[in-house]
């Protein structure tokens, strides 16, 4: 009989995630993938490496030491940028990392955390595409690398094999996003609740430039979006939630684009279809019974914001969503 194929051989092994460590690295960002992808159980493995085999200098007081050398990059599923100080931070990639890099085979899943960002738009990877980096970093990147579209009102872009996120623990967000986008909602709140962190947070940096998301204050909106969160199957009008706030239309969307970096009306929508697509993975309702519980009028309309927010129809997210790397059940 013939040889295993390589596709049958990487099924009986975890998915591989390498992180690799730059000069300067954050330790916080750098163990995030471990943390988080490590919670998942044996679905993955997290090796971490560096450009020559040798301890890397954090961006703290001290070094650490890696197992790996580039070489491992060969072997990776996904790749992970982890960021670095800002005062490493270059136009131009030093040859040792444009070296490592080109030990990533093509196809590679690659994702950037904060900084990392500039590495990837450095090597050219993300000339024409959507991304992300942390909007204090915003101007810089944009007159370096001009050719890249940059969103820094997002927590993390996700362009299929490219990943980008914001700042620290952004980084959090966007390997949750993986875990679910490989293994489906269940798992990913498990890993959340293992990891003591949300499983998904509202908004996109802009609540952060200005101030964070306000807590149990009774002078802005969060009791109102607690509200708002419960009570999704109802129409929810704008007059509605300023009443409930004890405002005045003007005073309750100018608070709320402060705290939470977007309109009412745009939360309302992206929080419905967050739902329903956690109903979509989760559940075997049908498209109309989800539209009705998500506060949408009908699922034409279900339909039409779901294809706005991520380009497919109700039917194939649920196909492919409820884990790409999960056997059927």
């Amino acid at each position: 009989m013939g040889s295993e194929s390589a596709t049958e051989v990487a099924a009986e092994r975890p998915h591989r995630v390498v992180v690799l460590a730059l000069e300067g690295v954050y330790p916080f960002e750098l163990g995030i993938p471990s943390r988080v992808f490590g919670a998942a159980g044996d679905r993955y493995e997290v090796l971490t490496c560096s450009v020559d085999g040798g301890p890397v200098r954090t961006n703290s007081d001290f070094s650490v030491t890696v197992e790996h050398g580039p070489e491992a990059l060969r072997t990776a599923d996904t790749v992970v940028l982890p960021p670095f100080d800002t005062a490493q931070v270059t136009r131009e990639l030093r040859t040792e990392i444009t070296d490592a890099l080109a030990e990533v085979p093509p196809g590679t899943r690659i994702v950037s955390i904060c900084t990392g960002a500039f590495v990837l738009a450095a090597a050219g990877l993300l000339d024409g595409r959507p991304a992300t980096t942390h909007w204090a970093l915003a101007n810089v990147f944009r007159s370096w690398f001009p050719q890249v579209d940059l969103d820094p009102d997002v927590l993390f872009v996700d362009d299929g094999d490219l990943l980008t996120s914001a700042g620290a623990a952004s980084g959090v967000d966007v390997c949750l996003h993986l875990v679910r986008k490989d293994h489906g909602t269940a798992v990913a709140n498990q890993v959340a609740r293992a990891c003591v962190v949300p499983p998904w947070r509202d908004g996109g940096q802009a609540q952060y430039i200005v101030q964070p998301v306000p807590g149990r204050d009774s002078s802005g909106t969060w009791a109102t979006r607690q509200w708002a969160l419960e009570n999704l199957h109802e129409p929810l009008t704008l007059r509605e939630l300023a009443d409930h706030a004890r405002m005045s239309l003007r005073t309750f969307a100018r608070r709320f684009n402060e705290e939470v970096g977007m309109s009412p009306g745009r939360w309302l929508i992206q929080q419905r279809v967050d739902h329903a697509r956690q109903l979509l993975e989760s559940t075997d309702l049908a498209v109309d019974d989800i539209a009705g519980q998500v506060g949408f009028a009908t699922g034409t309309s279900l339909r039409q914001h779901l294809h706005a927010a991520i380009g497919v129809s109700p039917l194939a997210y649920r196909r492919t969503f409820r884990g790409t790397l999960s056997p059927s059940t």
